[in-house]
């Protein structure tokens, strides 16, 4: 793969440090960030919920001081990732993790769960912060400033209902149109997100299936080792005592092994393939958005072909959708290129990362 920039998200290890020597003598830029900790359950008569710490720490000029402490909850995120969407509607705006989880991997609110939720959110705000346009969006200053009063208070100030019903009631007539000729540049894109989402939900489900079993495995193993310890101890043969306490021995290191192999799984993995699965996701919307816009476009310059009436004002209105379209399709063309050497770095680490940990695994 074309390892051609170096995402600050990337775990790092003994092989991929190899892919960040160019990049040492440059400056460090980043004058943002973030971190997401300390969730704190909160139960009220209707409901309960998660909230969680955001510290943000910046030296940027925009911002009233250089360090911020909010808490916020997963709604909160949700109608941030709305206000991107709705302000850059063909950038790549990073996924947040799903509401409700799988059906059998854990409870709501277990600790398992609301940790992998925190790292998510941390990771989702961090992502933000290194954009070079949604990290200076409002609203983002917004939420990692703003007290709860008064981010409540910023929610209200949006389009009212009936405007937002306009919006979607116009795009959907767009979709509905679709688009006649869509750039081969952008068909090109489309299939690529096709293949690269079935490709990615496979390795998805794949490495879920192998954490299961090696969980299974590992709890097994778990059993299996303290039964030689009490054997060894109703033999009176020191012999056979002495081998009997080795075969445990080794089970318990089997043991350890396994359960560093799973971290490795769980930590280094499982959450950056996930993420790429609803990036997968994004990408259709994004597509979608992109089309919509086209869709309009097509529309307008269809009516002046067989309406004579009104020419002047289709035509205004030709002139500003022809630049609103060629705005989408710059912006996705140039977020298109960053996230997918991004996309490239973080999958080419993380597995590299896992063929380390299997490596080493083997060897003990």
């Amino acid at each position: 793969m074309d390892m051609n920039s170096f995402s600050p998200m990337m775990p790092t290890s003994p092989l991929s440090m190899i892919n960040q020597v160019k990049f040492e003598d440059e400056p460090d830029l980043k004058d943002l960030f973030i971190t997401v900790d300390e969730p704190e359950s909160h139960v009220t008569t209707i409901e309960t919920f998660i909230t969680y710490r955001i510290i943000t720490k910046t030296s940027r000029g925009e911002f009233d001081s250089s360090e911020f402490e909010v808490r916020r909850r997963y709604q909160d995120f949700l109608w941030l990732k709305g206000k991107l969407e709705e302000a850059h509607p063909t950038l790549i705006i990073p996924p947040l993790p799903e509401k409700f989880i799988v059906k059998g991997m854990v409870e709501r609110f277990n600790d398992d769960f609301i940790e992998t939720r925190r790292k998510a959110l941390h990771t989702f705000l961090n992502r933000i912060a290194d954009h070079p346009t949604l990290t200076f969006n409002e609203d983002f200053k917004v939420f990692l400033t703003a007290q709860a009063w008064e981010l409540s208070s910023h929610k209200k100030q949006g389009p009212g209902l009936l405007s937002r019903m306009g919006q979607t009631v116009r795009a959907v007539a767009s979709s509905m149109r679709g688009v006649k000729n869509r750039p081969e540049e952008f068909m090109e894109m489309h299939n690529f997100i096709e293949t690269f989402s079935q490709k990615i939900n496979l390795i998805d489900k794949i490495s879920q299936r192998i954490y299961k079993e090696e969980r299974e495995y590992f709890d097994e193993m778990k059993e299996y080792g303290p039964i030689y310890i009490l054997w060894s101890a109703s033999e009176e043969e020191l012999e056979l005592v002495d081998t009997l306490k080795g075969v445990a021995s080794c089970i318990d290191k089997c043991c350890k092994a396994t359960e560093k192999r799973m971290s490795g799984l769980s930590e280094a993995l499982l959450p950056v393939v996930h993420e790429y699965v609803l990036y997968s996701e994004m990408l259709m919307g994004v597509m979608k958005r992109r089309d919509q816009i086209q869709a309009e476009l097509d529309s307008k310059v269809e009516a002046l072909t067989y309406k004579k009436a009104d020419i002047d004002l289709l035509t205004e209105e030709i002139g500003k959708l022809e630049d609103k379209v060629e705005c989408a399709n710059n912006a996705l063309k140039a977020d298109w290129e960053r996230w997918k050497q991004n996309m490239q770095n973080d999958i080419k680490s993380a597995f590299t990362d896992m063929a380390e940990e299997n490596i080493h695994y083997y060897e003990q």
